[in-house]
């Protein structure tokens, strides 16, 4: 855990001490829809569990290899969780239980980029790792039965009690995504599958992971021509 999070860390630092070498900077944000898979040996339980929209955020930074070949990184505020709505009858009424899991993660991508120059749109696809550590989370619960409702709200604990804790803080998985760029401008579309379990209780073989969609528009600040 504390490997995964000292990793992330150096990687933001190497992004910003090599920004001299790097042909590209760009700012990014969009929609994150992110959703979470639980499961042990004997069951799935996040079939039900629905998409979380959310947001992502920051800058990146793209090094050229070798012809249509670059390498591009970065330091994003990410959103990860899901939500759960269910309406059910309950001695005659109904009754409605909505919960909202909300993770901000500070995560870093470093993917494999490749370009082409289609008459002035710029065409790209990547692929690569990401790891993310978990700053801060909370969980919305509200239930409505007849007329009353009552809400609540809790913050995540992160870190590795079994009791105690919600979360694991590190994160790590496999990043895919395309797009386009005209006049400095991008528009993309990325998959972000979670490979680490995040879950601190292991119990018959418990695990949790992310997953995410990102819709993202962008903007190119500095170009190294």
């Amino acid at each position: 855990m504390r490997a995964l999070m000292k990793l992330a860390l150096l990687a933001v630092v190497v992004t910003l001490a090599t920004g001299a070498f790097a042909q590209t900077f760009a700012v990014k944000g969009g929609l994150n829809l992110s959703t979470m898979v639980m499961k042990d040996n004997d069951d799935t339980y996040s079939d039900d569990l629905k998409l979380n929209p959310g947001f992502h955020a920051g800058i990146t930074a793209e090094f050229p290899i070798a012809g249509v070949f670059s390498l591009e990184t970065g330091a994003l505020l990410s959103t990860r969780g899901f939500r759960i709505q269910e309406k059910e009858t309950f001695e005659g009424g109904p009754f409605e239980i909505k919960e909202t899991m909300n993770l901000y993660y500070l995560e870093v991508p470093v993917t494999g980029k490749f370009t082409f120059d289609a008459g002035g749109v710029k065409i790209n696809g990547a692929i690569g790792p990401y790891v993310g550590v978990g700053l801060t989370g909370n969980v919305k619960a509200k239930a409505s039965y007849q007329g009353e409702t009552e809400k609540d709200e809790a913050a995540i604990h992160w870190g590795s009690d079994e009791e105690n804790d919600d979360f694991l803080r590190g994160d790590f998985g496999v990043t895919i995504g395309g797009g386009v760029e005209i006049n400095a401008f991008r528009v993309g579309v990325s998959y972000a599958l979670g490979l680490a379990n995040i879950s601190p209780y292991t119990e018959d073989g418990f695990t949790v992971s992310n997953n995410v969609l990102g819709i993202s528009v962008g903007y190119v600040f500095f170009r190294n021509k």
